[in-house]
């Protein structure tokens, strides 16, 4: 298969090209108008798959569900926004519901499925901050325990390939060198640590932070906090909901132009009310939420965000329009950073021969008129 466009994004450039699949894989690329092409797109962008590492569900379904179908549904359809690579979330709950949710994901990836690539699981909690806990269950917030790790570890098949925590809370930062020792990303979230707590927790191996702005400590002056070391340490990776509502447009901004264009990750951190209408009402780790009519949910017993139901598509929209940040920076927060976080950059995130045929081809209102996945028809 051979498809062109006028604008494709190759090498940080807009080039006129072909791209030649084969077997999945993007075997050639060709200037434009080389060869006859299955597919011409004329002016339409060209852009790498999509790369959600931060995301508990959508359609009705929630990782913690454990529900094969449900997540089956989910990479299916998830398609339809250009994502290619998704990691299912989890939320703190008990041990049993979370054994169960990894050990559903690594069935499914087990036994096949259709749609976007899942590379991974973020495990979110439950080693998490009481203060800080946001949405995420109190009862079932605990301090980081190695040896129960290693059973969620065990039983997903070794598929967690991110895990949020409040690194202050680890004693000795033992569970933060276990996750390092096993190629897993420690990324510091629902936290309370200080600035220096947070600089320690990365000289330890922590490499991301969380949903930057939201669950950790703010920014100040004099206390610059765990936001104040997301925008220090410039070689950490930061994940950021870029939906307008977590973070205006403004923050999203200033996070993006300190970061810059190679550690900002960007995430939707959607809920299982994503794709379904206004007003509903369903419970997010064991928390009543509704989802509101501009697409953020919320707590319903204190009125406090509990998440978004984000398309990735819209997030990139959001950024380069709203927010005014660079298009460079902004398609690498959801292609080659996330690729290179995980440590697949060099099968995902990028148009190169070689690497996956995962392609998403963009109508300028940032609608998806195609979404490839190795190649095949997605959406």
């Amino acid at each position: 298969m051979i498809i062109q466009s006028k604008r494709v994004w190759v090498l940080n450039n807009w080039i006129d090209a072909q791209i030649e699949v084969e077997d999945g894989k993007i075997a050639n690329i060709y200037p434009y108008e080389t060869k006859p092409v299955d597919k011409d797109y004329g002016d339409k962008r060209i852009v790498p798959g999509f790369i959600d590492v931060h995301t508990h569900g959508a359609y009705g379904f929630d990782t913690n569900d454990a529900e094969e179908e449900g997540l089956r549904n989910w990479m299916k359809n998830i398609v339809k926004e250009g994502v290619t690579g998704i990691l299912p979330t989890t939320i703190t709950q008990s041990e049993e519901v979370l054994t169960k949710a990894v050990k559903n994901v690594a069935k499914v990836v087990k036994e096949g499925y259709e749609g976007a690539e899942i590379l991974g699981i973020h495990f979110e909690g439950p080693y998490l901050d009481q203060v800080y806990k946001g949405a995420q269950p109190e009862q079932y917030c605990v301090k980081p325990d190695v040896e129960q790790f290693k059973r969620y570890y065990e039983a997903s098949d070794h598929l967690i390939k991110i895990i949020t925590m409040a690194c202050e809370h680890d004693e000795n930062y033992v569970l933060t060198k276990f996750c390092v020792d096993h190629d897993i990303v420690v990324s510091q979230g629902h936290s309370g640590a200080t600035y220096k707590q947070a600089r320690m927790a990365i000289a330890h191996g922590a490499k991301s932070m969380t949903h930057v702005y939201n669950g950790m400590t703010k920014f100040h002056h004099r206390d610059p906090g765990l936001v104040g070391a997301a925008f220090r340490f410039r070689d950490v990776y930061g994940e950021i909901i870029c939906d307008g509502n977590h973070s205006t447009y403004d923050a999203l901004n200033d996070f993006f132009t300190a970061k810059g264009a190679n550690y900002s990750v960007m995430i939707t951190d959607s809920l299982m009310v994503k794709g379904l209408p206004a007003g509903t009402k369903t419970l997010f780790g064991g928390n009543e939420i509704e989802l509101y009519e501009d697409g953020s949910a919320h707590l319903t017993s204190t009125k406090g965000l509990a998440g978004s139901t984000l398309n990735v598509n819209k997030g990139l929209g959001i950024l380069v329009e709203k927010a005014l940040v660079p298009w460079q920076t902004a398609i690498n927060s959801c292609t080659i950073n996330p690729a290179r976080m995980l440590g697949v950059d060099d099968r995902k995130g990028s148009i190169q021969a070689g690497k996956d045929a995962d392609l998403v081809v963009l109508n300028d209102d940032y609608s998806v008129e195609m979404t490839y996945t190795k190649g095949k028809e997605a959406f």
